[in-house]
């Protein structure tokens, strides 16, 4: 059985319009899309890999 991903705007995506959605419930996947821009697709990273971006990300935020 296929999953559809499940969007949601990221909580970090704060309030500039800069938005990405986000679809963690595939098993083995998450999606990540703008939000403005569904035509333009979207990518899949592995949770693993997701979660190192996310840490980095965090580390960066000032």
């Amino acid at each position: 059985m296929i999953t559809q991903p499940a969007w949601r705007t990221s909580t970090y995506s704060g309030q500039n319009d800069n938005c990405v959605e986000v679809a963690k419930n595939v098993p083995g996947a998450v999606f990540v899309r703008d939000t403005k821009d569904h035509e333009a697709g979207s990518f899949a990273a592995s949770p693993a890999a997701w979660s190192s971006f996310m840490d980095f990300a965090k580390e960066q935020s000032i």
